[in-house]
């Protein structure tokens, strides 16, 4: 058997460029672990090919890898086949107490030799000082296997999805504001109330390629990241409040634009409420899986930094 190598995996274009060949094939071809990217809207699961991304998605996925290789770099790990190079990869990341796996993803080849459960294991040790734990999966059983034997509790989610009607949809109950770099403070405190840890640093990323909507006054606070149609993490400290910003980000996306909101789970039933009133479908999204925390009534998770 061809030596492996388990290496870091650097804040440079070069590690980037990698991490984003292992997805792309293992989630590709439907037999790898892929983590924390959902169906993506394409059918089959998992996102298009490598060569097929938009630059703008392409541009996300190297900022999330370069921004968790600086911050985490103790839970970032490339394995490289001597012969055939980088055959799996894990991103993992701590945030105040909470762990979470933004990627794990092994290529077909590589698939049923211990490569996978070695990888998670590093990436596991790297968050054994957290108390809880978060990792978003596909509706791949490999995946909830492993995940579910490795302690973690599995929650089936949902995904909002399809051309929403703006003409359905009541005007939000309140002020929505746009958001800024300032507003960090905030939204940590609403993610220690809503998950149990601050997502801290992610927010720079987040800010980089997504809209941020604000709310702040005297019934609580929240926010949504949303990038066209797309809501990528949303928090609130009240169910109407966070139907407030799910509301304004679905009414700002561009007029046709299918919506996509992902890793529902059943306890966050304003948000089917709002899919109902918005006519969009609600189909099943996988799974999110937990160790030490219950299911986030009143927070979407985000694939790309959960």
């Amino acid at each position: 058997m061809t030596p492996l190598i388990l290496r870091p995996v650097r804040d440079d274009e070069a590690d980037a460029a990698l991490v984003r060949e292992v997805a792309a094939a293992a989630f590709g071809a439907r037999r790898a672990l892929p983590l924390g990217y959902g169906s993506g809207g394409r059918a089959g699961g998992g996102p298009p090919p490598a060569e097929e991304w938009p630059a703008d998605r392409t541009a996300r996925y190297v900022g999330r890898t370069r921004h968790l290789a600086r911050t985490d770099a103790g839970g970032c790990w490339l394995v490289e086949d001597r012969a055939a190079g980088p055959i799996a990869v894990a991103l993992s990341a701590r945030r105040e107490g909470t762990w979470s796996l933004p990627l794990l993803a092994v290529v077909p080849e590589a698939q049923g030799k211990g490569v996978g459960r070695t990888l998670l294991a590093r990436a596991m040790e790297y968050g054994r000082a957290c108390l809880r734990g978060l990792a978003c999966a596909p509706a791949e059983p490999v995946a909830v296997r492993t995940l579910r034997h490795a302690g973690f509790d599995v929650h089936p989610t949902m995904r909002l999805t399809g051309p929403a009607d703006p003409a359905r949809l009541e005007p939000p109950d309140g002020a929505v504001h746009e958001g800024t770099a300032r507003h960090r403070d905030l939204m940590d405190s609403v993610d220690r109330r809503t998950r149990g840890g601050a997502h801290g640093p992610d927010h720079e990323e987040l800010l980089r390629h997504h809209r941020l909507f604000v709310v702040d006054d005297l019934a609580g606070s929240g926010y949504c990241y949303a990038r066209g149609g797309r809501v990528e993490a949303l928090a609130a400290t009240s169910r109407r409040l966070a139907t407030r910003l799910l509301t304004a980000a679905l009414l700002a996306a561009p007029p046709g634009e299918p919506v996509h909101v992902g890793r529902v789970v059943a306890e966050a039933q304003w948000a089917v409420d709002v899919a109902v009133a918005a006519g969009l479908q609600i189909v099943p999204d996988g799974f999110v899986c937990l160790r030490g925390m219950r299911p986030h009534e009143l927070a979407l998770t985000s694939d790309l930094l959960p």
